[in-house]
């Protein structure tokens, strides 16, 4: 029989996407111990990235790097390491702001530090990354703590930001409403195969639309915090030769642009993390698939994972089901065969939030009920 392909994005602040699969196809086997079960953890740019392709892709190695994180101190993170493909001399190199630069490492409940959180440590890891001499990048930048423009993880490639006086400006955003320079010959040079940059939103640089009006909020941004950073956000455009009105350029509080300064290529995360593990084919040859989110709500099924697995399993007449911590009323559940909140499982957001992998290996078994063989 063909198998279940098991799909889920990071179930964020509770249980990464690996993590989540694993709990799925355990309960999942609980129920029915012989169906083939393949698990393809899926990300988006943002949290669990280097998960899912240290799942997914076979000879995958973790590089450990010690960065500076978002708020100065110092971070044990890592990179990973893929073996080389379609003949190129090095591996590619996937690197993820959210363990580098990212809010998870602000604590929980997160010390937000909206003005000077910055993606410094980001940029190191990236670094870290070329001295290897691999041949071609691939970064997530979901889950950032900053809105610095990307100013923190260029200067860790090589770029010099300063002021009227010639003195380097303060890290984060704070650090641009004084940027009167921008210095790029020290730049690292992008590897041969280039840069491409995992994104999951289209919101341009600046703006009602852009990375201090919506995402600023979200890092501790007060009113006047965000129109600190838009303004800051200008003068950096004005600095650096890139379309600030290119979708995603506003992602990860405009590292996004920042990356395209430096001539990498931004794509749908998704899409891109999808292809590159081999979920079209998996769902195309599957029986079922399974997908899932922390909350899936209004925005899920824009350039989200979830959204993208429902469309892959639709377009191959394969059935596909949701699970999710929560589902908001507003969401969009046309085109699931089934769809399991954990929330209801456990009987509050509090329980599943407390043991997610007991809520999950609940849903997996449901879902085992749900489509016997």
């Amino acid at each position: 029989m063909p198998p279940v392909v098991l799909a889920p994005d990071s179930f964020k602040g509770s249980l990464h996407a690996a993590g989540a699969a694993a709990a799925l196809r355990d309960g999942w086997a609980s129920v029915d111990p012989g169906r083939d079960l393949v698990l393809l953890p899926m990300a988006d740019g943002g949290e669990g990235t280097l998960d899912a392709f240290a799942a997914a892709v076979p000879g995958a190695r973790r590089v450990p790097v010690r960065v500076t994180g978002p708020d100065g101190a110092e971070v044990a993170a890592s990179w990973l390491l893929l073996p080389p493909s379609d003949g190129a001399p090095a591996g590619t190199a996937v690197v993820e702001l959210a363990s580098t630069s990212g809010i998870e490492l602000l604590g929980s409940p997160p010390r937000l530090r909206p003005l000077d959180a910055d993606t410094r440590g980001f940029g190191e890891a990236i670094a870290a990354a070329l001295a290897a001499s691999v041949s071609r990048l691939v970064l997530g930048i979901g889950s950032s703590a900053s809105t610095d423009g990307g100013a923190g993880l260029l200067t860790a490639l090589g770029a010099r930001f300063t002021d009227a006086a010639g003195r380097p400006i303060a890290p984060g955003g704070r650090g641009l409403a004084a940027v009167a320079a921008a210095d790029l010959s020290g730049l690292a040079a992008l590897p041969a195969g280039g840069v491409t940059v995992l994104t999951d939103v289209t919101n341009p640089l600046r703006g009602p639309r852009g990375a201090a009006a919506v995402f600023g909020p979200q890092k501790g941004a007060a009113p006047a915090d965000v129109a600190v950073l838009d303004a800051g956000l200008g003068r950096l455009a004005e600095l650096l030769d890139a379309d600030a009105d290119a979708p995603g350029s506003g992602a990860a509080g405009g590292a996004g642009f920042g990356l395209l300064a430096w001539g990498a290529r931004l794509v749908p995360g998704a899409d891109a993390v999808a292809e590159l593990i081999g979920l079209p084919e998996a769902v195309a040859e599957a029986s079922v698939v399974v997908t899932g989110e922390g909350s899936f709500d209004g925005q899920s099924v824009d350039g989200k994972a979830p959204g993208l697995v429902r469309a892959l399993a639709q377009a191959s007449g394969v059935p596909v089901a949701l699970v999710a911590g929560r589902i908001g009323p507003e969401a969009d559940v046309d085109g699931f065969a089934a769809a399991v909140s954990l929330t209801d499982l456990a009987g509050s957001s509090a329980a599943a939030l407390a043991e997610p992998e007991r809520w999950l290996f609940a849903a997996g078994a449901e879902l085992a009920r749900r489509f016997p063989r």
